[in-house]
């Protein structure tokens, strides 16, 4: 048995790290074969056999397409308590640049984010908790398809995930590379950004580039709209609140044809924001502003705002109780409790807005100097244990046994209650 580099303290990650081998074997398979939102089938079932090696109670499939479940009963289950833990399954639509054993073997898809070292951190949890079941209600795994984009924790959620394992609580962490291996982050209020995407149809009228007096140039209005827009967050969203707005692509006229003025541009970008009232602002300042503009011009302009992600907001209660369950794994003083907000998004984000719970950030270093969607990111094997201790800690000391009422466990999950 190879003992892992990282170490913390407590039954259960002395108990997983005996397994740290094949769980990173585990990892490092579905990192070879990568699929994307609602493709998951290899790696839904490959979640599903091992859960039932594992001994899970329950397996359900199907869940929002290829979401899975496993619930898993505590040895006892008299207090009628149960807790959710989600790991998200999905890869992404871009090339790997690594070359170890077990790179993509698809081309064009990799998992560039960590979602791979997520599930199997989850399926970790999974086993002690099915070898141990040192808790007293039911535990809940979630292992969801789709985060990248496909909105999957709403699809499950649709499709009755809260209906059928009514938890009282839910629990996710995504790895980050910002952070020392052995950290955790956390804070009490929002973890990341509310997604939101723009486009802006710009209509002026066409003509001879040679004769640009006789046009109205969508390219020229779409050029002062990209500057004037950044006034929004500058001068209208006050600098206590958080905000991003950013054009990422233009689209106007053909590159072959140079003297033709195209008689419409498409701009397309991205708005961040923490609170329901910012983002109207935001939503509200840009249809009044791109249209002024454009007018100013003799053109035209539609905004559509399409609300992606809402933003990933913890309860309060179930942040601290994370942090304690953290702390008593790493220490205090390796427990970020005031972790800076990501303007990132996260579609955990929805089972926020149904369910009391926490979001968390465990630290994984930056292996290469890669961050998170780039080319030559890997996940840090190392972490697996306590990413699964961590989860198990979730269900021990939310649900503790009644033989251990008066132990720090207990008083934390009353904390969390």
């Amino acid at each position: 048995m190879t003992e892992p580099r990282l170490q913390a303290s407590g039954r259960a990650f002395a108990h997983i790290a005996r397994f740290h081998p094949e769980i990173t074997a585990f990892r490092r398979d579905l990192h070879a074969h990568p699929e994307l939102g609602f493709e998951e089938v290899y790696t839904s079932g490959r979640v599903t056999e091992a859960l039932r090696v594992c001994g899970v109670d329950e397996i359900h499939t199907g869940i929002g397409n290829t979401g899975v479940v496993g619930v898993i009963r505590g040895r006892s289950t008299g207090s009628g308590r149960m807790i959710g833990l989600r790991a998200d399954m999905d890869a992404l639509p871009m090339c790997e640049d690594n070359d170890f054993a077990w790179r993509s073997a698809k081309n064009g898809l990799m998992h560039g984010c960590g979602h791979d070292g997520h599930t199997a951190m989850l399926v970790g949890a999974a086993r002690y908790l099915a070898e141990t079941r040192n808790f007293d209600g039911t535990a809940v795994l979630i292992f969801q398809p789709g985060e990248e984009g496909f909105a999957g924790a709403r699809v499950m959620i649709e499709d009755g995930l809260f209906d059928r394992f009514p938890v009282e609580s839910v629990y996710a962490m995504h790895n980050w590379p910002g952070l020392p291996a052995g950290t955790v982050g956390i804070n009490r209020g929002a973890m990341m950004a509310a997604a939101d995407r723009i486009t802006i149809e710009v209509t002026g009228k066409g003509g001879h580039g040679a004769h640009a007096y006789l046009t109205v140039d969508p390219v020229v209005v779409s050029a002062h709209i990209i500057t004037a827009v950044q006034s929004i967050v500058s001068r209208n969203v006050r600098p206590i609140d958080a905000a991003v707005i950013s054009i990422c692509a233009v689209q106007a006229g053909d590159l072959s044809a140079m003297a033709v003025v195209p008689g419409r541009a498409t701009l397309v970008g991205t708005v961040r924001t923490f609170s329901s009232r910012v983002q109207e602002q935001v939503e509200r300042r840009l249809a009044e502003l791109c249209s002024a503009v454009a007018a100013g011009f003799g053109a035209t302009a539609h905004v559509k705002f399409e609300r992606i992600y809402p933003a990933t907001i913890n309860t309060a209660p179930e942040a601290q109780f994370a942090g304690d369950v953290a702390q008593s794994l790493v220490g205090a003083h390796n427990v970020e409790r005031n972790m800076e907000p990501s303007m990132g998004a996260e579609d955990f984000s929805f089972m926020l807005q149904q369910k009391k719970g926490a979001y968390l950030r465990i630290g994984q270093d930056a292996k290469g100097g890669a961050f998170l969607h780039n080319s030559r990111y890997d996940f840090n094997d190392e972490i697996l244990p306590l990413g699964a201790a961590l989860h198990a800690g979730l269900i021990e000391q939310g649900m503790p046994l009644a033989a251990e009422a008066g132990s720090p466990r207990s008083k934390m999950a009353q904390a969390a209650s």
